[in-house]
C-alpha cells in the first residue's frame, strides 16, 4: 500500500519540482531585469560624473546652514537660492557628519538615479502582473547622452527621478495610505514644476479608490501638509511665492517659440521620432493592460504627466542646458512602457528601438559638444570639462579659463588679507565694501571662493533679489536679467567711483533704493527677522513677487519715487 501510494505521487511530486523551478527561474530573472537598468545607468553616469556650476549654488547654502547663518546664500540676505527645497536639505543631512558636501552631491544624484531606474522597473512588473519582461522605454533613456549626463552634475535631477519612479510604484500597487499621499505630494519640495505630476497623481489615486469624502479630504490634507508649510515658510522667511531662479527666469511667462526652439534641440540631434513611432506602433494593437480603471489609471496617468511637464517647460521657454528640463516628463511618459511583456508587437517594437538605442548612444551627438550652441543653450557637462581641464570636474578651479582664475586669486587675496572689496567686471574696484564682495555670472564658482561672511552676487539675480526684481531683458535663455554695475555700486559700494561707473546713475539708484516697492524689497530680505517682519513679508507677497523695476536708474527714480 505504500509503495503504491508513493507511485501514485511521484509524477505530482516531480511536476511540482519542475513549476518551481521554473518559477525560481523566473523570479530570477525579474529580479535581473529590475536591475540591469540601474546598474547600466549607475555606470554611464560614474563614467560621466561631474559637477555643475549650480550644483555649487546648493554647496553654498548647504554651508551656510551647516555655519548656522540660516538657509540663505549670502549672510545678512535672505535670499532662496535652491530650486529643490527637498535636495538642499538632503544636503544639509548629508553635510553634518562632515561629508564633502560636492561629492556627496555627485554621487548621491548618481545613486538616487539607478534607485529611480529601480523603482520604475518595478513598476513596470507589477503594471503587467510580473509579465514584463523586454526593456523597452528603459532603452530609450538609457541611450541619451543628456540621462548619462545627468545623472550626476550635483543638481536635484536624481531626486527628481527617483521621487517620480517611487511615486509611480505607489500608484501601481494601488497604496492608499496617508504615508503614500504625503509621498505623493512631495513633488513641489522636488521641484516647484513638479507640482503639476503631484497633482496628476493625486488625481489618479481618487480615481482608482474612490474614497468617502472624509478619507478623500484627509488624504489631500496629508499631501499638501508639508509644502504648504513650507510655503508659508518660503513666503514669510523670504518674502517671494517661489524660489528665487523662478522670479529671475519669470517662470510665469509664456515664450513659447523659444521653448519650441529648445524642443528641437533635445528632440532632433538624437532622432527621437524614431523610438517614438516604435512605441506607437506597438501600442496600437496592445491588449497588455485590462481595460478596468484600476488598470488603465496608473498607465495614463505618468504620460498625462510627462505632458504637461513638457508643456511647461515650452511654455517658459525652455532652459540653457541641453535637454535638463525635458528628463523629467520623457521618464514620466516612458514609465507605462519601461518594461514590456513579451509578445509580438512589443518585441518588434523592442528591437527596432534597441538598433536605435545603439545608433544613438554610439555616433549621435549635438554639434556644439562641449560649448554654448548659437541658440544659448549649452553642452553644460562639456563646457564644465573644458574650462576644468579636467574629465570629471568636481571643485571647480578652472584651469583652462584664464579669466576665472584671475577673479579667484583676487576675492581670496582680499579675503586672507581682511580688505573688504567690492570686485565688479572681474576686477577690484578699489572702492570700499562691508565685506568682501565678488560680482560675478558663474555663481556657483564665485560662492566657493568669496567666505561665507562676504556676498557672492551674480547680476543675473539667482541669488539676489535685487538682480531678480529687475527688468527682463533679451539675451541667453535662463540668463534673462542683467543688472548694470550702476546699481550694484550704489547698493553695496561705498567710497570713490569705479571708472565707467555713472556718478548721476549711482545717485539715481541710491534714492530709487530708498523708495517704495524697492525699500520694501530690501526690508524683507535685510531687516532682522522677526514675527512682524514675518508677517508683514506674507501679507506682501503678491506685490513683492510680481515687482520689476527699470534698469534705468534715472527712470526707476521718476517711477519709484516720483518727480
Amino acid at each position: 500500500m505504500t509503495s503504491t501510494h508513493l507511485s501514485l505521487r511521484e509524477p505530482d511530486a516531480v511536476l511540482g519540482l519542475i513549476n518551481s523551478r521554473r518559477g525560481t527561474g523566473h523570479r530570477l530573472w525579474r529580479g535581473v531585469l529590475c536591475l540591469l537598468p540601474a546598474c547600466v545607468i549607475a555606470v554611464a553616469g560614474f563614467q560621466r560624473r561631474w559637477m555643475s556650476d549650480d550644483g555649487h549654488i546648493y554647496v553654498r547654502t548647504v554651508r551656510q546652514i551647516l555655519a548656522g547663518n540660516g538657509p540663505v546664500f549670502n549672510a545678512g540676505e535672505r535670499a532662496e537660492s535652491s530650486t529643490g527645497t527637498l535636495w538642499q536639505w538632503l544636503l544639509v543631512l548629508a553635510g553634518l557628519p562632515g561629508l564633502d558636501i560636492a561629492r556627496a552631491a555627485m554621487y548621491g544624484g548618481l545613486l538616487l538615479t539607478a534607485a529611480g531606474f529601480a523603482l520604475a522597473s518595478v513598476g513596470a512588473m507589477r503594471l503587467y502582473a510580473g509579465r514584463a519582461a523586454l526593456p523597452l522605454g528603459c532603452l530609450v533613456l538609457l541611450a541619451l547622452p543628456p540621462v548619462w549626463d545627468f545623472a550626476t552634475s550635483g543638481l536635484e535631477t536624481g531626486l527628481a527621478t527617483c521621487w517620480i519612479a517611487g511615486a509611480w510604484l505607489l500608484l501601481v500597487t494601488r497604496a492608499r495610505s496617508l504615508s503614500t499621499c504625503v509621498v505623493l505630494g512631495l513633488g513641489p519640495l522636488v521641484r516647484p514644476d513638479l507640482a503639476l505630476v503631484s497633482a496628476v497623481f493625486l488625481g489618479a489615486q481618487w480615481l482608482m479608490a474612490r474614497p468617502s469624502r472624509r478619507a478623500a479630504f484627509g488624504g489631500l490634507g496629508a499631501a499638501l501638509a508639508l509644502p504648504v508649510a513650507y510655503e508659508i515658510f518660503r513666503v514669510g522667511y523670504y518674502g517671494q511665492l517661489m524660489p528665487l531662479p523662478g522670479v529671475t527666469k519669470e517662470a510665469s511667462q509664456s515664450l513659447w517659440g523659444r521653448g519650441f526652439d529648445y524642443l528641437s534641440d533635445f528632440a532632433g540631434p538624437y532622432l527621437l521620432w524614431v523610438p517614438a513611432l516604435f512605441l506607437l506602433a506597438a501600442l496600437l494593437p496592445a491588449r497588455t493592460i485590462r481595460r478596468d480603471t484600476a488598470s488603465l489609471v496608473p498607465a495614463l496617468a505618468p504620460v498625462v504627466a510627462g505632458l504637461l511637464c513638457w508643456t511647461y517647460v515650452i511654455k517658459v521657454g525652455g532652459d540653457f542646458m541641453h535637454g535638463r528640463m525635458f528628463l523629467p516628463g520623457l521618464l514620466l511618459m516612458l514609465l507605462p512602457v519601461f518594461l514590456v511583456p513579451f509578445t509580438r508587437a512589443w518585441t518588434i517594437a523592442t528591437a527596432g528601438v534597441g538598433i536605435w538605442a545603439v545608433v544613438c548612444a554610439s555616433f549621435l551627438r549635438i554639434p556644439y559638444e562641449g560649448r554654448i550652441g548659437p541658440g544659448g543653450v549649452a553642452d553644460e557637462r562639456g563646457v564644465y570639462v573644458r574650462q576644468n581641464a579636467a574629465a570629471h570636474p568636481l571643485h571647480h578651479d578652472f584651469a583652462g579659463y584664464p579669466g576665472n582664475v584671475a577673479y579667484a586669486r583676487l576675492v581670496r587675496e582680499a579675503a586672507r588679507e581682511g580688505t573688504p572689496s567690492l570686485f565688479l567686471a572681474k576686477t577690484a574696484t578699489g572702492a570700499n565694501s562691508p565685506v568682501v564682495t565678488g560680482v560675478y555670472s558663474t555663481l556657483g564658482f564665485s560662492g566657493t571662493v568669496v567666505p561665507l561672511d562676504g556676498a557672492a552676487l551674480d547680476p543675473i539675480g539667482l541669488a539676489y533679489p535685487l538682480a531678480a526684481h529687475s527688468e527682463r531683458i533679451d539675451g541667453r535663455v535662463g540668463h534673462d536679467k542683467r543688472l548694470p554695475d550702476t546699481w550694484i555700486f550704489a547698493d553695496r559700494g561705498h567710497g570713490p567711483l569705479p571708472e565707467g561707473v555713472d556718478p548721476a546713475g549711482v545717485a539715481a539708484a541710491r534714492r530709487a533704493l530708498g523708495c517704495g516697492p524697492l525699500a520694501e524689497l530690501r526690508a524683507a530680505t535685510r531687516d532682522p527677522m522677526t514675527p512682524g517682519r514675518f508677517l508683514r513679508n506674507v501679507t506682501g507677497v503678491w506685490e513683492r513677487t510680481s515687482f520689476r523695476f527699470p534698469n534705468d536708474p534715472l527712470k526707476a527714480e521718476r517711477q519709484l519715487c516720483g518727480d
